[in-house]
């Protein structure tokens, strides 16, 4: 690991159940707390440019909402305002710290949020504000993971950190395999072929079409952000 971040721009991708509470639901004001001051000490200690985004499955998630025989549709909307709440929730807690941050909503909510323009959240970034990027693509069908992606070609991020409860890519489930192999790097084709679930197929193939790096790692060690944008080789890696 160097003295110097590897990184100057990233998109930090912070899945719903990373803020939930034990149960899975809803947010855990100890996790969010945790996070914010994660991305206050790197933002702070590196200099990198930072926007992130938000999941909304501790709230509801569009999916599994269909599942149950709702309009897939609607589903998806009612999960594009719950990774709202969880914005803000972030917004607030990260702002309490002293660093100044941005809500652009990919559905327009101005009481609450910027509508989400690339040439102002490039701008937010240039002036060392965290930009989270909330709604996701302000689509139905599509995940947040996809907007990781998306935002990510737009502002030209050299990066996406994807923060998730296990500490990397495994084959199987680790949590129902003891025996369960992490990889250490990946091609974006072996994560399509052999369907490892890292994020949606929509979103892979954006990656792999921009040429932009994923690193897959654990939310739930201290000081992991930064281990990642130094360069620590730490998770899994995947180009």
């Amino acid at each position: 690991m160097g003295d110097k971040p590897v990184y100057s721009r990233i998109i930090l991708k912070v899945s719903g159940g990373a803020l939930a509470r034990e149960n899975g639901f809803g947010i855990d004001a100890e996790v969010i707390n945790k996070v914010a001051r994660e991305i206050y000490n790197v933002v702070m200690e590196t200099g990198i440019e930072m926007a992130v985004v938000v999941g909304g499955g501790n709230i509801f998630r569009g999916i599994a909402g269909s599942t149950k025989g709702m309009d897939r549709a609607t589903a998806d909307y009612m999960g594009m305002l719950a990774t709202v709440i969880n914005a803000l929730a972030l917004q607030d807690e990260v702002e309490k710290l002293g660093l100044e941050t941005r809500v652009q909503s990919a559905i327009e909510m101005k009481e609450v949020a910027e509508p989400y323009i690339r040439r102002r959240a490039i701008r937010h970034l240039e002036k060392d504000r965290v930009v989270i990027f909330a709604a996701g693509t302000g689509n139905p069908f599509f995940t947040t993971d996809t907007t990781a992606a998306l935002r990510a070609a737009e502002i030209s991020a050299d990066a996406i950190l994807m923060a998730k409860n296990v500490d990397g890519v495994y084959d199987s489930d680790p949590v129902l395999n003891p025996d369960a192999v992490k990889y250490k790097e990946l091609a974006y084709i072996d994560v399509l072929n052999r369907s490892l679930g890292v994020m949606d197929s929509t979103a892979v193939s954006l990656c792999m079409d921009n040429d932009i790096p994923l690193i897959v790692f654990g939310i739930k060690t201290e000081g992991n952000i930064k281990r990642v944008i130094m360069g620590e080789d730490i998770g899994t890696f995947v180009r």
